[in-house]
C-alpha cells in the first residue's frame, strides 16, 4: 500500500502489511490528512475502508484487486458519504473488483453512484462486472477525461456520447460482449471530438475468427476514414485486431502528422516503412526489436500481448552476443506481472537463458540478475511438472557466474533442482542438475547444509548417479559433480556422513577407489569425503577396514601420485592414527602409517592452485596436541600452511577465533616438537601477523 499525506514530500510505503488492523492508524483525519492512497491487492474490509479512508479529502484512490470482500459499491457509497470527497476525488481505480451495483441504496433521497463523485476525471473499471446501466451513470460525470472499461461485459457504447466533449482517453480492450454494428460503433467513436487516445485492441489468442468481427470492421473504417474523424487523436491501439492491412495503416499514419503511438502487435500490419520514418511515433508490433520491446513495456499487464511479444523477442535473441540488460528487465517484468501464467513463463524462461548464456550474464547488473534468478526459482516451484519450463530454468541456472557471484536463495534452488533430479533421467539435464547442486551445496550456510543433509533421499540420488557411472567405468563431468556434491554435503555434517554410510556409500567408494586408480580427479573427491567421515570419531570404526587403509597408505607413499590425492589420503590416516586407543587393526599397520605420514609429507611440493577450503579448523584440534605423533601433527600443520599461503586474509581471523593460533604457538614452543613441524608452525604464525584482523566469509 502507498499512502500519501497532504505534503507531497511525505510518503508512507506499507507494502505487504496493510490490513484491517494497520489501516486503522489513519482514522484520525485531523492528524493524518491523506490525499492519495493505493490499497491495491490489500485485504481490507468495507468497514475498515469506511472508517479509515472515507473521512479524508482524497484526490486519488487506487483500490484495484482489493481482497477482503470490499466491493465497488462499498467504495463509491463510502466516498460519497463524505461531501468534501464528492468534489475532491479526481482519480479512482477499481480494476478487478466486483462492483455489486445492485446493493447501492438511496442516500437521503439522492441516488448514489459514480455520478455522485462530481470531481472525477479519471476512472478505471477494467476486469469488473460493469454493465450498460452503470456505464450510463459513469458517462454522466461532467469532468470525465479518462475511462478504462477493458475486459468488462458492456454491450453498448452509446453512453459515451454523453461525455463526448470531455473524454480524452478511452481504453476498451477486449470487450467480448460488445453488441453493436460497425456503423453504430464508428458513429460513437466519430463523435468523441476531444479523444486523444483510443485503445480498441483485442485478445487474439482466446478469440476465434468470428469473435470481434464487428470491432475489426469498425477499426478498418477508422483507419480508412477521413482525418476529420477523431481529429485530435494522437494515440491508437488496435493490437490483436484482424483483417488490418498495411495500406490502411499507411493511409492513417500519413494523414495524421501528430500521431505519437500506434499499437499493431499481432495484426500483421506493423512492417510498413511509414512506421519507421516517423521519428516521434512509437509502435508496438513484431517487425523489429524496437516494436517488440515497446510491446513488452506497454502491455506488461496484458497476458495475451506479453506472451506474443516474448515469442517475437525469443526469435530476435536466439544468437545474441551483446549484453542486453534492458531486454532482461522487460522479460522479468512480464514474468512478475503474470506469476501463474504457464504460457508467459514457458517463453520468458527461454528468453532469460538466451540473454544470460555464455558470458552475457557478467555484464548484467547484479540486482537485475538476482531478481531474475529468484523469478526462475518461483517458476520452478509454480510449474513443477512442466518439463520444458524446468529445463529452461535449469539451463539458465547452470552458469558459474550466476551460481558463484549472484545473490539468491541458494537453499531453495538446491531443493528445487534436487526434486527435479529425482524425477528425470535425461543424461544432459542430469549433468547440469548435478553440477548446479554441487556448486549450491558448497554455498549453503552450515545450518542450511545440516537441514539438507537430513534428507536421506538426496544422498541416495547422488550415490545412484555415482554407481551408474562407476558400473561402466566412465569419467565424465556428471560423475565428478556428483562426487563433489557428496563431498560438500558431508563436510562437518555428521548426520550426512552417517546417512552416507547407511546408504552403502562406503562399499561403493571402496570399489570406486580401486576401479578409478590413477584418475586423480576422481580419487581426490572420494578421499575428500572419506576425510569428512574420518573427522567424526563415532564413525571412524567404519573406516577400519584393512584393505581400504592399505590402499590409502599406498596412495600416500606413491611419489607418482598427485600431491592433491596424497594430501587427502594423509588426512584420513592422520585422523585415524590420532586415536591409538581406538585402533582395531594390526599394530604394524599403525606404525607404518605414522612413519610414512612424516616421510611422505616432507616430499610434497607447495600447491599453487586452491585445492581445498575449510568451514572451520575444529577437526584439527586433536591433531595439533603436543602429545600426538609427529606424522599426525605434520599433516595438520602442512594443511593449515597450505590454505593460509593461498588465502591468509580469509583464514587468519578464523584461526585466531577458534584458538588454533594458540595450539600452533604451543607446538612451536614445545621441546619435543619435531623441527619440521616447528618450522611450518613459525611460518604460519608469521603469515598471521602480516594479516592480523583481516576477515572473510566462510564457505566450504
Amino acid at each position: 500500500m502507498l499512502l500519501f499525506l497532504q505534503r507531497p514530500s511525505v510518503c508512507f510505503s506499507l507494502q505487504g502489511i496493510l490490513n484491517d488492523t494497520t489501516v486503522g492508524i489513519f482514522r484520525n483525519c485531523e492528524e493524518l490528512r491523506l490525499r492519495r492512497a493505493s490499497i491495491r491487492f490489500c485485504p481490507v474490509s468495507a468497514e475498515a475502508f469506511r472508517l479509515a479512508l472515507c473521512p479524508h479529502r482524497l484526490q486519488e484512490l487506487d483500490a484495484s484487486w482489493v481482497s477482503g470482500g470490499l466491493t465497488g459499491a462499498d467504495i463509491v457509497s463510502g466516498l460519497a458519504s463524505n461531501l468534501e470527497c464528492r468534489s475532491s476525488l479526481q482519480r479512482l481505480s477499481l480494476n478487478g473488483l466486483h462492483l455489486d451495483w445492485e446493493s447501492l441504496m438511496e442516500d437521503g433521497g439522492t441516488h448514489v453512484g459514480f455520478s455522485s463523485l462530481q470531481g472525477l476525471r479519471t476512472l478505471s473499471l477494467a476486469n469488473t462486472d460493469l454493465t450498460d446501466a452503470v456505464l450510463e451513470d459513469v458517462c454522466s460525470l461532467p469532468q470525465l477525461e479518462s475511462l478504462d472499461i477493458s475486459c468488462t461485459v458492456v454491450s453498448k457504447l452509446t453512453a459515451l456520447l454523453d461525455c463526448k466533449s470531455t473524454l480524452k482517453s478511452l481504453i476498451a480492450h477486449r470487450l467480448r460482449q460488445l453488441d453493436m454494428s460497425p456503423t453504430g460503433l464508428f458513429f460513437v467513436f466519430s463523435q468523441l471530438h476531444a479523444l486523444r487516445h483510443l485503445d480498441f485492441s483485442d485478445d487474439h489468442i482466446t478469440s476465434d475468427d468470428s469473435d470481434g468481427r464487428d470491432g475489426d470492421e469498425t477499426v478498418r473504417q477508422l483507419l480508412e476514414g477521413i482525418p476529420q474523424v477523431l481529429p485530435t487523436l494522437v494515440s491508437l491501439d488496435i493490437s490483436g485486431r484482424k483483417r488490418i492491412t498495411e495500406a490502411a495503416v499507411r493511409a492513417f499514419v500519413e494523414a495524421r502528422a501528430g500521431l505519437v503511438f500506434m499499437g499493431l502487435l499481432a495484426t500483421g500490419a506493423s512492417s510498413s516503412d511509414v512506421l519507421t520514418s516517423q521519428k516521434n511515433l512509437k509502435v508496438t508490433g513484431e517487425a523489429n526489436e524496437n516494436q517488440v520491446c515497446e510491446a513488452l513495456r506497454r502491455y506488461r499487464d496484458r497476458e495475451c500481448f506479453t506472451r506474443e511479444a516474448l515469442i517475437h523477442l525469443y526469435n530476435l535473441i536466439t544468437d545474441i552476443d551483446t549484453p542486453r540488460p534492458d531486454m532482461l528487465k522487460l522479460v522479468l517484468g512480464g514474468m512478475q506481472s503474470h506469476p501463474t501464467s504457464l504460457h508467459v513463463h514457458l517463453v520468458a524462461t527461454a528468453c532469460v537463458f538466451n540473454l544470460t548464456t555464455r558470458d552475457l550474464a557478467e555484464a548484467m547488473p547484479i540486482s537485475l540478475l538476482s531478481s531474475t534468478v529468484n523469478q526462475l526459482l518461483y517458476a520452478m516451484k509454480t510449474f513443477p511438472n512442466h518439463q520444458q519450463v524446468q529445463k529452461n530454468c535449469l539451463l539458465a541456472l547452470c552458469s558459474d557466474y550466476i551460481l558463484q557471484d549472484v545473490p539468491f536463495d541458494k537453499y531453495l534452488a538446491a531443493m528445487l533442482v534436487i526434486n527435479w533430479l529425482s524425477r528425470h533421467e535425461d543424461p544432459i539435464l542430469q549433468r547440469m542438475a548435478v553440477a548446479v547442486i554441487s556448486i549450491l551445496v558448497a554455498k549453503l550456510s552450515t545450518e542450511e547444509t545440516a537441514q539438507l543433509s537430513e534428507d536421506v533421499s538426496i544422498m541416495k540420488q547422488l550415490l545412484a548417479i555415482v554407481q551408474q557411472k562407476a558400473m561402466v567405468g566412465v569419467v565424465d563431468s556428471t560423475l565428478k559433480f556428483a562426487l563433489s556434491a557428496l563431498w560438500n554435503l558431508t563436510d562437518e555434517m555428521p548426520t550426512a556422513a552417517r546417512n552416507f554410510i547407511e546408504c552403502k556409500g562406503m562399499e561403493l567408494y571402496e570399489e570406486v577407489l580401486e576401479s578409478y586408480y590413477g584418475e586423480p580427479s576422481i580419487e581426490q573427491k572420494v578421499l575428500g569425503l572419506l576425510n569428512n567421515i574420518a573427522e567424526v570419531e563415532v564413525l571412524q570404526d567404519d573406516l577400519f577396514e584393512e584393505n581400504l587403509l592399505e590402499h590409502i597408505l599406498g596412495l600416500l607413499q606413491d611419489s607418482q601420485v598427485e600431491v592433491g590425492v596424497r594430501y587427502f589420503a594423509g588426512g584420513i590416516l592422520a585422523q585415524l592414527a590420532s586415536r591409538p586407543e581406538a585402533w582395531t587393526l594390526s599394530a604394524e599397520l599403525l606404525t607404518a602409517i605414522l612413519k610414512q605420514l612424516h616421510a611422505s609429507i616432507m616430499t610434497w611440493t607447495q600447491l599453487e592452485r586452491e585445492m581445498v577450503s575449510y568451514r572451520s579448523f575444529h577437526p584439527f584440534y586433536p591433531l595439533l596436541q603436543t602429545g600426538q605423533p609427529s606424522g599426525v601433527q605434520l599433516w595438520a600443520v602442512w594443511a593449515i600452511h597450505l590454505v593460509c599461503s593461498q588465502n591468509a586474509s580469509h583464514y587468519s581471523s578464523m584461526l585466531e577465533k577458534e584458538g588454533v593460533t594458540e595450539l600452533l604457538k604451543a607446538l612451536a614452543a614445545h621441546p619435543d616438537t619435531h623441527g619440521d613441524i616447528k618450522g611450518l608452525s613459525d611460518s604460519i604464525l608469521r603469515m598471521l601477523e602480516q594479516h592480523g584482523g583481516d576477515t572473510g566469509p566462510q564457505n566450504s
